[in-house]
This record gives C-alpha cells, sequence and structure tokens, in this order.
C-alpha cells in the first residue's frame, strides 16, 4: 500500500509540476554517482519481475529512482525480458545501460587466466595448469601423451616428449570446471591457428619436418631478445645445420640443467645428452621449449647471411654481434 501512494505521489508531482514523462526519465535515469566504477555484485533471481528488479538495484544504489527505471524499461520494449543471474554492476552506470546489461543477459562468468609466456618449457607450463587449479601433473601428463586431438600438425608429431614445443605461449581464459584436456586443446587449437598452410609449404622448401623446425624456433625463442635479430640468429643456426657444425646454443645445456643459469662452465657443456647441442651435432630431439609466432617464422625464413657466431653485445640491451669467423667472434667477445 505505501509503495502506491508513494509511487501515486510521484505522478501526481510530475502532473502538477507540469513535468513530461521525458523530463521524468532524464532526470532520473542517470548514473547515481558517475565517478564511482567499484564493482557491486548483483543476483537477479530466476522469476523476477521489473518491480522486484527495480527494487533490487534501488537497495544496492544503483538506480536513482525504481518508477523511472520501469518506464524506461517500458519504452526499450524489455521490461518482460530481463534474464537472471549474477551480474557486475556500479554506479557510474546510467539506467539504460543497466536495463541493457540484464536484459541481454550479460552475466558475470567466474573464469580462470592461463597464461604461458614465450619460450616456457613444459614442465613451466604444467606449473602454470597445477597452480590454476584445474588439473594434477599427472593428469596433464596423461592428456600431453594419450590425449585424442584432431589438428593436422599432430599428424607430424611424435607423442613421446608430450608435446613440448606445440603448447602455444599465449593467455588463455578457461571456466574453473575446465578440464586439463580443455586447456591442453585450447593450446593445441591456437598453434594450429598460427601455423598456416604456406608454412608447411616454406618447411618443404628448407627440407625440414615439423619437430625439426619447431625445435630450431625453441632455440631461436631462447636466445633472441629483439625481435629485430631473430630472423639474423636463425640464419647463423641454419648456416651452421648446412655445414655440420654443431649449433653450441647455451639454451640446451639450459634446458638440460632445469635452470637458466646466467653463466655456464665447462663441465655443464660436457653433460651427457642427446640435448647437448656442443657434444652433438644437428637439432634437438624435441623442441626445448614452447616458441611465440615471431620465432617460428624466423625459423622458416631465416635472413640471408655468411655469420656463423654471434655473442651479446656490452650494451645489456638483448643485443649481439654476429661473426662469420671463429676469429672475429673472439675480438666481439673481448668487447665485452
Amino acid at each position: 500500500m505505501k509503495k502506491l501512494i508513494f509511487i501515486s505521489l510521484i505522478i501526481v508531482s510530475i502532473l502538477v509540476s507540469g513535468c513530461s514523462k521525458t523530463d521524468m526519465l532524464k532526470k532520473y535515469s542517470g548514473p547515481v554517482n558517475i565517478e564511482n566504477t567499484n564493482i557491486i555484485e548483483v543476483q537477479i533471481p530466476s522469476g523476477t519481475t521489473s518491480d522486484g528488479i527495480a527494487e533490487i538495484l534501488l537497495e544496492n544504489e544503483l538506480i536513482v529512482n525504481k518508477l523511472a527505471f520501469k518506464e524506461l524499461a517500458k519504452d526499450m520494449e524489455v521490461d518482460t525480458k530481463f534474464k537472471a543471474g549474477l551480474y557486475h554492476l556500479n554506479q557510474s552506470m546510467d539506467a539504460k545501460t543497466i536495463i541493457e546489461i540484464i536484459s541481454q543477459g550479460k552475466v558475470y562468468e567466474v573464469t580462470i587466466k592461463i597464461t604461458i609466456p614465450e619460450g616456457y618449457e613444459l614442465n613451466q607450463i604444467i606449473a602454470v595448469i597445477e597452480e590454476s587449479g584445474i588439473a594434477a601433473e599427472e593428469e596433464i601428463l596423461n592428456v600431453l601423451k594419450t590425449g585424442e586431438f584432431s589438428y593436422k600438425f599432430l599428424d607430424y608429431v611424435e607423442r613421446e616428449h608430450y608435446l613440448e614445443g606445440f603448447l602455444f605461449p599465449d593467455t588463455y581464459i578457461v571456466r574453473p570446471n575446465a578440464s586439463a584436456y580443455d586447456v591442453i586443446d585450447k593450446m593445441l587449437n591456437k598453434f594450429n591457428l598460427i601455423f598456416k598452410e604456406k608454412y608447411y609449404t616454406q618447411m618443404d622448401l628448407l627440407n625440414m619436418n615439423l619437430n625439426e623446425l619447431i625445435s630450431l624456433a625453441a632455440i631461436i625463442e631462447r636466445e633472441a631478445k629483439l625481435d629485430s635479430e631473430r630472423a639474423v640468429i636463425s640464419s647463423v643456426f641454419h648456416n651452421r645445420l648446412d655445414i655440420n657444425m654443431k649449433l653450441q646454443s647455451c639454451a640446451t645445456i639450459q634446458y638440460i640443467l632445469g635452470e637458466r643459469k646466467e653463466f655456464l662452465n665447462y663441465d655443464d657443456l660436457e653433460i651427457e645428452s642427446d640435448y647437448n647441442t656442443y657434444k652433438y651435432s644437428g637439432l634437438t630431439p624435441s623442441p626445448i621449449a614452447s616458441p611465440g609466432e615471431k620465432s617460428i617464422i624466423a625459423a622458416l625464413y631465416p635472413e640471408e647471411t655468411d655469420y656463423l657466431f654471434f655473442v651479446t653485445t656490452e650494451n645489456n640491451d638483448g643485443s649481439h654481434y654476429f661473426s662469420k669467423t671463429y676469429e672475429e667472434h673472439n675480438i666481439n667477445k673481448n668487447k665485452k
């Protein structure tokens, strides 16, 4: 009864003052506080009428006036189309914006963000997924080894290395009930999208298979710090492969050690492993990390050079000196 009296008083007041409905909506449909963007969580129960929704919004100080809210919803022809759910709203929103959000069912969904940086190794990727609470290591490894996925590139990949290198680095948004399979599938799908059809053609021209190409891209990812140098670093490794010269990549030693030591000693370089490119010629048996698209492109399209060596400069900006001979290389090393 009190609500009816209240509404009647508003209507009477409008009539007496000579205000039009347009004036009323303009006056009472603005934001409560345009400067306050703090999130207010609002739950709209199933079956709630427009009057009930207006009451909830008023109680949460999200609208200025119930009647104005209801009249505006009618004018927008959505007063019977409001959808139940959890909404994140704030006082800087005007009534029209709030009506659009609730009538369109733009509910707030709790999601989990999983970020895989470029150059991450498999154990680091597994740790990120574990920390997200999605799945434990054992389940993740099982999916990587036996999960069934239908992507073209997988026809060229041996699963014994748990798809390392093919879990594309990116930020993925998943729901809390996502499984290890769901997360891995997103990563593989992104790789599939990135690795365009023309890349297969270029790979064939280089006389490389997919495992070799991504293994090279992973080394480039770990060695290159500047985008401008990726294709040049790629040329060094391609040139070495062409003459059966050891790649001698410090990144492969760090992979064996399981840590990224800033300085390697001679004992490190003598570690017995198929991944030790100081002891064995050719590429590693499988990728040592997940390369980004820029490193994949660099591996596919190396710059044309005669360089066989590179060493970091003294600038501490990730740049390198490149050289054609060992003598030049030693001179460059002494500049540091």
